[in-house]
């Protein structure tokens, strides 16, 4: 058994990872990091909330 990463799994790899809000701390870094996930994961593009077209809060019946 050869251990390794499909050449599949390493296609999803991007880089670099982030969201351009001017980091500049370890903190910040990863701060960015993590909002670009959310936004992936959520199908967004990690814009300014002002410009959403959608949304921001669920309506509560």
């Amino acid at each position: 058994l050869e251990a390794g990463v499909a050449e599949e799994q390493l296609a999803r790899i991007m880089g670099p990872c982030g969201l351009d809000i001017g980091a500049d701390t370890q903190e910040e870094t990863a701060l960015a990091i993590l909002a670009e996930i959310l936004a992936v994961r959520a199908g967004r593009g990690g814009g300014p909330l002002r410009e959403s077209k959608n949304r921001i809060h669920v309506e509560v019946a």
